[in-house]
C-alpha cells in the first residue's frame, strides 16, 4: 500500500509542475493583442508609479538627455 501510495503522490506532484510550467505559454498564446493598448491612455496607477521605478538610483544622477523617439 506504500509504494501505491507513492506513486500517487509523484503522479499528483508531476502533474501539478506540469500545469505550473504550462500555465505561462497559456496565457501568452491565449491573448489576441497586447495587454496594454497604446490607443488609450495609461491608468492611474501606471501614471503614478512611473516616476518612481528607478528612485534608488543616486549614483549617476538625473539624464539631462533628451532621446528621440523612434
Amino acid at each position: 500500500m506504500n509504494r501505491s501510495r507513492n506513486a500517487i503522490v509523484a503522479t499528483g506532484l508531476v502533474a501539478f509542475a506540469a500545469a505550473g510550467l504550462a500555465f505561462p505559454f497559456y496565457m501568452a498564446s491565449s491573448r489576441n493583442g497586447p495587454v496594454i493598448d497604446s490607443s488609450k491612455p495609461l491608468p492611474p496607477q501606471a501614471t503614478f508609479r512611473g516616476p518612481y521605478i528607478n528612485t534608488g538610483s543616486r549614483d549617476i544622477g538625473p539624464d539631462h538627455q533628451t532621446y528621440p523617439k523612434k
